[in-house]
């Protein structure tokens, strides 16, 4: 999942940054409110953690354009603003949820896997899809009831696809969710992590759409 954090706080970006990328996320960040929103018009992300304390364009602000654009991106608000106003504020601006700083980097992990599944219309984290079974809690896998060791890439890319199965997913939207503007993509990056995940899996589970990126076959 590919998720985009707008804070002017170098401190708590890094904090955020190690947490996430831990937990399998791929973590783009913004100091300013202006060039958020430009990337958000521009790029796609599955959630946007935003502090509302931004120069240029304040957080309150950017959401309301976010959404009077029909944006429906999942918001996070993270801020020190802990006042019943502000929150009210945030949450009837179009935001989500509402953390207050400073907040349990477990909670906030938590808040995102919640957020996550409701916008992908999930009641429960488990993923299972064609005899693979995926957690995103545990960020464990299974193929037919087998334990399945996968390195981080290779259970991001997976995760990827199977919260759309039958979809075909670009080869630009996985190579920005796997590596975000952080880091260079090596060209044969994606078909390398295709490859051992049909080894590990099954064969048949992904196919190739070719000059366009891959699908999790419905029936493989």
């Amino acid at each position: 999942m590919r998720l985009l954090l707008v804070e002017d706080d170098l401190a708590l970006i890094q904090g955020i940054r190690v947490a996430l990328s831990n937990e399998g996320y791929t973590l783009d960040w913004l100091q300013d409110g202006a060039s958020a929103l430009h990337a958000l018009r521009s790029e796609s992300f599955d959630l946007l953690l935003l502090d509302l304390g931004l120069p240029k364009l304040d957080g309150l602000t950017l959401l309301q354009q976010l959404r009077s654009s029909q944006q429906d991106l999942p918001v996070l608000i993270l801020t020190a603003r802990d006042g019943t106003a502000e929150r009210i504020a945030g949450l009837d601006a179009g935001a989500d949820d509402y953390l207050i700083k400073p907040f349990d980097v477990d909670e906030l992990k938590a808040r995102i896997r919640a957020l996550l599944r409701r916008s992908q219309g999930r009641a429960q984290p488990v993923l299972e899809h064609a005899g693979v079974c995926l957690d995103p809690v545990s960020q464990q896998v299974t193929w037919r009831g087998n334990d399945v060791v996968m390195t981080p890439m290779e259970y991001q890319l997976l995760h990827q696809l199977m919260v759309r199965p039958g979809k075909v997913v670009t080869r630009e939207r996985l190579s920005r969710t796997l590596y975000g503007w952080q880091e260079r993509v090596e060209s044969n990056t994606l078909e390398v992590l295709i490859h051992n995940l049909r080894k590990k899996l099954c064969a048949e589970l992904i196919r190739t759409v070719r000059g366009v990126g891959y699908v999790v076959e419905l029936k493989p």
